[in-house]
């Protein structure tokens, strides 16, 4: 990887990069080509991209099993930011558009921990105006994941649902989407965070020993629908859920021999535009725990490792 030269110069942009698997030590700063932009693809200039776990797991190797990679890495998956160009067949958007997307591709290569990024047209949408560049970018995934999973199960008004790590990132928006669609909601998470989890409107509960006891003097007979957002909690699922109920994991595949659905998450403008409404009608908060520059992704990778992180990781590009 190369440095020098002018930042957003010519043919070429600033970005964080890795030329081989491993932990942040791999990671750093670089001068890659400007992105092609192809059929049905937009490039987007980054304001903010958002950390996720995901991120370092895919640096350190941990999904060479399942998605090809082709070196150097830009990583990153979340972005917020401004329509640069557009490619041919994309009229749904054009120069000078504030957009943001979950912006997985086939393959891991163009991420967007850079000052450029191509995203697909069907994993964009209209950033909510309501949101800063910040929020924009912390929303997609997490977002995302929390309500492909509560819809899939037909989550809705009359429902009542446990959430599992209520508190966490995923689980949090998970806590506001299923009020949003109606639902009363019950969320496990630590004594400290109770309050923060009824000011998102859930009834809290503590995790651990006894929990299906608790969950069942709030819902004597039982749940209708538990959302999985941590992994390891099968029997206190089963133990609650009511006759009929559905569940979902997405950290636990053993979920499906259980009559659940093991579920990741799906790159889907139509459903982030959704949660964009959602946001502008007040109904969605995104929090940011703290930002970072662009060359400090490897401390923001450290911190997010750490897991004692109450809100999103945002990079300023």
């Amino acid at each position: 990887m190369s440095g020098g030269g002018d930042a957003g110069a010519g043919n070429t942009m600033r970005a964080m990069a890795y030329d081989a698997y491993g932990g942040t030590e791999v990671l750093a700063p670089a001068r890659l080509p400007r992105p092609k932009v192809g059929p049905g693809e937009v490039l987007v200039r980054v304001r903010c991209a958002a950390v996720n776990p995901v991120d370092w797991k895919l640096m350190s190797g941990g999904l060479d099993a399942l998605m090809d990679t082709v070196f150097p890495v830009v990583p990153g998956w979340d972005v917020a930011g401004v329509v640069e160009q557009v490619g041919i067949d994309t009229p749904e958007f054009a120069v000078g558009d504030e957009v943001f997307a979950y912006a997985r591709k086939d393959y891991v290569h163009g991420g967007t921990f850079a000052e450029l990024v191509t995203v697909p047209v069907r994993a964009l949408a209209r950033k909510p105006a309501s949101l800063t560049w910040e929020e924009a970018a912390g929303l997609p995934l997490a977002g995302l994941t929390a309500y492909q999973l509560l819809t899939r199960l037909g989550t809705g008004g009359g429902d009542t649902v446990l959430i599992h790590n209520a508190a966490g990132g995923v689980g949090s928006l998970g806590v506001q989407i299923a009020v949003a669609l109606g639902a009363r909601v019950i969320g496990t998470t630590s004594p400290a965070n109770h309050d923060r989890l009824r000011a998102l409107g859930a009834e809290p509960v503590a995790y651990g020993e006894g929990l299906a006891e608790r969950v069942r003097s709030l819902a004597p007979e039982g749940v209708d629908v538990v959302a999985d957002f941590v992994g390891g909690v099968l029997d206190d699922t089963l133990a609650v859920l009511a006759e009929g109920g559905r569940h979902a994991s997405i950290a636990d595949d053993s979920v499906v021999a259980a009559g659940g659905q093991w579920m990741w998450v799906r790159p889907s403008g139509p459903d982030l535009a959704t949660l964009g409404e959602l946001a502008d009608a007040g109904r969605l908060t995104v929090p940011v725990a703290r930002t970072f520059a662009l060359e400090e992704l490897g401390e923001a990778f450290e911190l997010s490792r750490s897991g004692h992180v109450h809100g999103k990781l945002v990079v300023r590009v």
